[in-house]
């Protein structure tokens, strides 16, 4: 992976450390291998924010930050991919999961338009919460693997390519 590019956006542990709110976690948020980049937490990482950004909950970032805290990945990252579902992608998001989850339990799909308001939020959430939990929980599983997925695929050709020009480098030394 770009590692300056990631590491120029991400947080350091010693801006974690100077804020009071994070204080609370203590020293175990603070751990090196929680924000170090490497295949493994990278892929981690995009595996929870993934996941996470599916979960129809206000607190997405909090629960992708306390699942890469137990997964031991990195915890910027995790947060950051949380992002994917936005004021603009929310919508379509949770509207596609509550109609695969209606369609994988053989439900009706019984909402035709939907108001941003409490009132229809309360009226509708009776029928609509569990196709719309099947299908965010199936839809982050999926797309968590994928990003995972895609994320190591990615990191092995970067480390491949530079294997290979690092070689082609020596050779040409050789040849002179």
């Amino acid at each position: 992976m770009p590692y300056p590019f990631i590491k120029r956006y991400l947080p350091t542990r010693e801006f974690m450390r100077e804020h009071t709110l994070f204080r609370i976690w203590g020293h175990r948020l603070l751990e090196p291998e929680l924000w170090h980049l490497h295949r493994r937490s990278v892929g981690g990482a995009f595996f929870i924010g993934l996941f996470c950004a599916f979960l129809p909950i206000p607190t997405q970032m909090l629960a992708a930050a306390s699942m890469a805290l137990i997964g031991r990945c990195n915890i910027a990252l995790s947060v950051a991919v949380t992002w994917v579902t936005n004021p603009l992608t929310m919508g379509p998001m949770f509207f596609f999961a509550y109609k695969l989850g209606a369609w994988l339990l053989d439900t009706q799909v019984t909402i035709t338009t939907v108001e941003l308001s409490w009132a229809w939020l309360s009226n509708q959430i009776g029928q609509i919460w569990w196709p719309l939990l099947v299908g965010c929980l199936i839809c982050g599983w999926v797309s968590g693997l994928s990003g995972m997925l895609v994320s190591r695929i990615l990191w092995r050709l970067h480390v491949v390519r530079r294997w290979k020009h690092r070689l082609a480098r020596r050779q040409s030394k050789i040849a002179f």
